[in-house]
């Protein structure tokens, strides 16, 4: 916006006829930004068809095809942990056709989890937005018949290293060792192929606790296989009613979230990352969006770029420091 009102000043001490012929030159970023898109748009997303990032990004791939009225469809690229997706979108062409749809794996957990990676998430892409922000719940089995965090904590103190916890997914994986830091408690991890494969042994008590996205909580919940105990975030979740936050539970501390977001490859034109930044967020928070969204358990919360870039930053930060410190590998 500085910018453009910076040129316009300039343009407005200039002679008519010159300033009509400085402005076609001045301008064709915007006119550029006005006609977008004038082509089919390519969402890439770093994991298989029915993960939940591939789910939400499909949602919102329809509703920007509706809005632009230029198909916008998804290419799935899973395997490597989203390195190969991450690497494709670097790769593309910069201009605003070819975005990475994807979650907090490829720009905050690789960067901590790997020594080198062939992208960097900061260096080679452009923020537009992030798009969903969600808790993590801490659930346990009921067969340990605790009821609160603070008695989780309590039990897990007084009999260390006899317990398990499960986890299906990395992020799962760091939010138990952040839990575990944090009160100061030893308990020894299990690793699975996924989460909803962690409930049974939930359920029998094989592990006796999880921390997990809430998407998965929800199902396990359902079934009536465990209890929560409290979301990983400082206010209540809606999608969970009656589970206690963080501060509520008693461990201000364990904050850490799951997210996703869009990037364009380093060098998209700034007016194309600002249009594409105005059209997502339209579309996300179309009521009939937003509501599918929220019943994904992928709620909305978008950010300007600048504020994607600074979250980006924050979240390597947060990620490597407990990946370094409970000596996290790659399996």
């Amino acid at each position: 916006m500085t910018r453009t009102i910076g040129r316009r000043t300039t343009l407005a001490g200039l002679t008519t006829a010159a300033a009509g012929g400085a402005a076609g030159l001045a301008h064709p970023s915007l006119a550029r930004a006005d006609g977008f898109p004038a082509q089919r748009v390519t969402l890439v997303v770093p994991f298989p068809p029915g993960a939940s990032t591939d789910v939400t990004m499909r949602v919102m791939a329809d509703k920007l095809t509706q809005m632009w009225g230029q198909p916008v469809i998804v290419d799935n690229k899973g395997g490597g942990n989203g390195i190969i997706a991450a690497e494709a979108v670097k790769n593309a062409r910069p201009d605003g056709y070819t975005l990475l749809a994807t979650s907090s794996m490829t720009h905050a957990g690789n960067p901590s989890l790997y020594d080198k990676l062939p992208y960097d998430p900061i260096a080679d892409y452009e923020p537009v937005t992030r798009m969903s922000l969600v808790p993590m719940c801490v659930l346990v089995t009921k067969k340990l018949g605790v009821k609160t965090l603070g008695e989780l904590t309590a039990k897990l103190k007084a009999e260390p290293g006899k317990h398990n916890y499960g986890a299906g997914a990395i992020s799962a994986r760091v939010a138990g060792e952040l839990y575990k830091m944090l009160a100061g408690v030893d308990a020894v991890y299990v690793g699975y192929k996924n989460n909803q494969l962690a409930a049974p042994d939930l359920n029998n008590g094989i592990i006796s606790f999880m921390i997990c996205d809430v998407g998965s909580a929800k199902m396990i919940l359902t079934s009536g296989w465990a209890d929560a105990l409290a979301v990983s975030q400082a206010e209540p979740y809606p999608q969970l009613p009656g589970v206690p936050s963080a501060v509520q539970a008693g461990l201000p501390e364990l904050l850490f979230t799951t997210w996703s977001a869009f990037y364009a490859p380093r060098g998209t034109p700034r007016d194309i990352v600002l249009k594409l930044n105005k059209d997502i967020i339209a579309a996300g928070t179309a009521p009939e969006i937003a509501a599918k969204l929220d019943a994904m358990a992928g709620g909305p919360s978008f950010t300007t770029p600048e504020g994607l870039m600074e979250f980006t930053k924050s979240e390597i930060v947060a990620w490597r420091k407990v990946v370094r410190a409970a000596n996290i590998k790659i399996e």
